[in-house]
């Protein structure tokens, strides 16, 4: 009798609390659908934009590098890429006079910090000012200040510090927690540079790993320092020393030239608002970049646009709640439709990610040379990272794109697992195995160390994919399998110093990868072209049912409602009812009408 009230209740929490959860679901459902709903009909009444602007950029908050296809993405900042559009338009746009920059205090990734400065230089140049204010740059790194160095004024609030003064990194080891609480990693990694495999079995830096990690660190320091000094005119080697003696008070910084007026955010606001002509208006950058696009003709050529953000996986890509990851599926379908659609010129294939699955790398990296074969340029353009299985699909690219600080590389591979036998022994438990057939049945087994053949087997493996993926990227850049096995041994290298070792084709962020797609389509700088995703980004209800399992009978039994409700026949119904409602009349169907 005891366990059945125990099951009796326990099931009625077990209802209630799938109930809460679905409750919470749905209003978050609900919460973004009505999001979006208030963006999209904001942005269609809002008036156009005319007269002078100032546009209000905040780097403060992070940002992705590919715009997310969740529906609840109405509430992030522009994407780098969407960034990189407004303020390239921005450049020629006659109604912005100049650009306002909220910095960001602390960190962020030093390629998107490279790619905001290249395109805050841009405006400039365009005869545009850009202000900045920061309230410090408070966190040791340098990003921060490279985000925003090539402005015209870079203010600083007097209470605040610069410390602004390097890099560093800081690596978490578990292998001396594994010890001890009795567990064994067991891994395979080739070579002795894939630094990923010590961060489990090592309990600081190996010499290897101390190496690599030291040489890419210096390579964006360098970068960083030499792309400020060209943009603040001064020489390399004297801003080395000004930052690397810091930190520095306001006041200092000042004095050093590190910034150039101290004051808060509203005068510097307000200083940008006057720069730009009495009747200027702010603008967020969101607004902008939204209601920006002309029309185009659908004649002009198109450069399909396919974005691989995230861990790469076998199937489809992932979206939702944050999730970003690259389906082997979803981008190979992409690069194949891209190929067969005649109004594609050329194909950007846009990748921020540190890798993944070799199965799905290696099916993305034959759809590219499936491109190719049909006669489409394919350019990669990289952004924070295109490391590892990132590198993988950008290799057989015609032509590679990467920022100076970009972290890319790390031709190599590692596996392996995490025995656990003593750590369940010594909490009474028994992981007791067994299996039928060959040995390697229980290879990835927790509860055995390998096998001596086992181990082989899982090196052979692991040998054969190495090879593989060395092979592959030999033949995509066109080098000596010799030379790339140089390269390779799971070494990560910044954009710079690829560029330099010829794994990649130049320096540069996603403007300058479209210019090589008009380039090798044979386009002309100032021919129009139309920009298009492949696939094309969801809508809200295709979002909808990706995200909850929403049926498509469903969903498309929405849009068919909403499309209907677009016809001018029902637009003259709602009109006919809203007058009558003003005269204290209804126009609805009886309950028992058929429909």
């Amino acid at each position: 009798m005891k366990q059945f009230w125990l099951t009796f209740f326990g099931s009625i929490a077990g209802v209630i609390t799938g109930a809460l959860i679905c409750t919470v679901f749905v209003v978050f459902l609900i919460g973004g659908l009505i999001g979006s709903a208030i963006q999209e009909a904001g942005d269609r009444a809002a008036p156009a934009l005319r007269g002078e602007m100032v546009l209000e950029l905040d780097l403060r908050t992070p940002r992705l590098d590919q715009p997310s296809a969740s529906p609840f993405a109405f509430a992030e900042p522009l994407s780098v890429i969407e960034l990189s559009r407004a303020l390239y338009n921005a450049r020629t746009d006659t109604r912005v006079a100049a650009v306002f920059v909220r910095a960001n205090t602390q960190s962020l990734p030093a390629a998107q910090a490279e790619e905001i400065n290249a395109l805050l230089a841009a405006v400039s140049e365009a005869g545009k000012p850009v202000i900045v204010h920061a309230q410090g740059f408070e966190a040791g790194s340098i990003l921060p200040y490279l985000a925003v160095g090539a402005a015209d004024e870079i203010w600083l609030q007097d209470t605040a510090s610069f410390t602004a003064v390097g890099l560093g990194v800081e690596t978490l080891f578990l292998g001396g927690m594994f010890e001890q609480f009795g567990i064994e990693p067991q891994m395979i990694q080739l070579h002795e540079y894939k630094n990923a495999a010590d961060t489990l079995t090592q309990s600081s830096y190996t010499e290897a790993h101390r190496e690599a990690t030291l040489s890419w660190l210096n390579s964006v320091h360098d970068s960083a320092l030499s792309i400020i000094a060209r943009a603040r005119d001064m020489e390399t080697d004297a801003l080395r020393a000004r930052i690397e003696a810091g930190p520095y008070s306001a006041e200092q910084a000042l004095d050093l030239g590190l910034v150039d007026r101290l004051g808060h955010v509203a005068e510097a606001r307000q200083t940008a608002l006057d720069r730009a002509g009495p009747n200027a208006r702010l603008i967020e950058i969101a607004s902008y970049h939204r209601q920006m696009t002309p029309p185009v003709s659908a004649q002009a050529p198109v450069i399909a646009l396919i974005e691989a953000q995230g861990e790469i996986v076998t199937g489809a890509s992932q979206t939702g709640f944050g999730a970003t990851g690259i389906g082997g599926d979803t981008i190979a379908d992409a690069l194949d439709a891209a190929a067969r659609d005649r109004a594609v010129a050329a194909i950007i294939l846009r990748i921020d990610s540190p890798g993944g699955s070799a199965i799905a790398s290696d099916q993305i990296w034959d759809a590219v040379m499936r491109a190719r074969q049909a006669g489409t340029p394919v350019i990669a353009s990289m952004g924070a990272r295109a490391a590892s299985g990132g590198y993988y699909i950008a290799a057989p690219a015609d032509r590679i794109v990467a920022n100076a600080t970009s972290i890319t590389g790390s031709i190599g591979m590692f596996g392996g697992k995490l025995v656990a036998q003593e750590a369940l022994g010594r909490l009474g438990l028994n992981l007791d195995p067994l299996h039928v057939g060959g040995e390697y049945a229980m290879a990835q087994s927790p509860s055995q160390p390998w096998s001596e053949t086992q181990a082989a087997d899982f090196r052979a493996l692991a040998e054969d994919v190495y090879s593989d993926f060395t092979r592959k990227v030999a033949q995509g850049r066109d080098l000596p399998l010799a030379r790339i096995q140089t390269l390779a041994r799971g070494r990560v290298w910044t954009g710079q110093q690829a560029l330099d070792l010829g794994l990649i084709d130049s320096v540069g962020g996603f403007e300058t990868a479209l210019a090589s797609a008009r380039e090798l389509a044979g386009l002309s700088d100032n021919q129009t072209i139309r920009l298009r995703r492949f696939p094309a980004r969801p809508d809200g209800v295709e979002a909808l049912q990706a995200l909850f399992g929403v049926s498509l009978e469903g969903a498309q039994g929405a849009a068919a409602f909403n499309q209907l409700m677009q016809t001018p026949e029902a637009q003259a119904l709602l009109r006919a009812q809203s007058r009558l409602q003003a005269q204290e009349a209804t126009l609805m169907a009886p309950a028992d009408s058929p429909r």
